[in-house]
């Protein structure tokens, strides 16, 4: 007995060994998790297409968008918010999808056209063999207009996007932006100042759209249509809080258990693992930027 358990120490310490490598290579529970707090939204009472309708496709409330070489595809929530949770379960194309860009995302571009805000949940297409980088960037009052001033945080995810469906999500608060995946947060974009934070009703679109110029290591690879067309799949979608159109009294929701915001110890235990093991660019961290456009990075 005591020979066969000595045989089988070599195997129990294997076992341990491949446990840590999985759980190292992936981020610590939240303790929390604010998707199960918000219920499903039927795309035709939410949503309604915004552009290229014959590339949009809804199947028991999984909506199909697609890129081909004639259009892409996009879609906009029927109400304006100016505070909410917004969520989508999106599944992405595998292969060859370079220069192409799949979003979820806030904007106000057609009520404040070449003075908006926005609030980006952006996938960068990519080659073969290679990750999709997911970028989340904040614009505020014509920043993303003429000269461009972005706030890009850019990650590698833990999971493949490409085999199933995950969540991501924006929660905004007149307090804080913070950007969720599968209810982990990878970024909180805090409100320091009225005039680096976006305050305006904005809506929730979702698009796919060629973006050759700039999507895939900064142009260098284009969107190649021998491999259209290029798909994306949204499902569970959530969009709820304070519409343009809700009194005062309205209070905003939070990502974590706090009524007032902000984030639990063990969220923001998770978000520090992300951004240390996931994240690849931080516009903060560019010095070859200039922060004086940027005046939150100093604070």
């Amino acid at each position: 007995m005591a020979n066969s358990l000595i045989s089988l120490l070599p195997i129990f310490h294997l076992l341990v060994l491949l446990g840590s490598s999985v759980n190292a290579y992936w981020p610590p529970s939240p303790g929390y998790w604010p998707s199960s707090k918000v219920g499903s939204l039927n795309f035709y009472k939410g949503f309604k297409n915004l552009w290229g309708p014959q590339h949009q496709r809804i199947d028991q409330n999984a909506l199909t968008i697609w890129l081909d070489r004639t259009s892409g595809s996009g879609f906009k929530s029927v109400k304006p918010f100016r505070s909410g949770y917004f969520g989508a379960s999106i599944k992405l194309q595998s292969g060859y999808t370079a220069g192409v860009i799949t979003s979820l995302y806030l904007s106000n571009n057609e009520a404040h056209p070449g003075f908006h805000d926005e609030v980006d949940i952006e996938f960068l297409g990519t080659t073969f063999g290679k990750p999709y980088t997911l970028q989340t960037n904040v614009y505020i009052r014509g920043s993303g207009d003429g000269k461009i001033i972005g706030r890009e945080m850019k990650f590698r995810l833990w999971f493949d996007p490409t085999s199933d469906f995950h969540h991501y999500a924006i929660l905004w608060s007149p307090r804080e932006i913070i950007f969720l995946v599968d209810d982990i947060p990878i970024r909180r974009y805090p409100k320091k100042s009225a005039a680096t934070f976006p305050l305006r009703p904005m809506w929730l679109y979702g698009s796919i759209w060629d973006a050759s110029s700039w999507a895939t290591e900064n142009g260098k690879y284009k969107a190649d249509y021998k491999y259209q067309p290029f798909t994306a799949k949204y499902t569970n979608f959530k969009a709820i809080g304070c519409t343009a159109y809700s009194p005062a009294r309205c209070h905003p929701l939070s990502a974590s258990p706090y009524r007032s915001g902000g984030l639990t110890r063990k969220q923001y235990q998770a978000m520090r693992w992300v951004q240390t093991h996931n994240m690849v660019y931080n516009y903060c961290k560019d010095y070859k930027r200039d922060h004086s456009l940027t005046p939150e990075c100093g604070r």
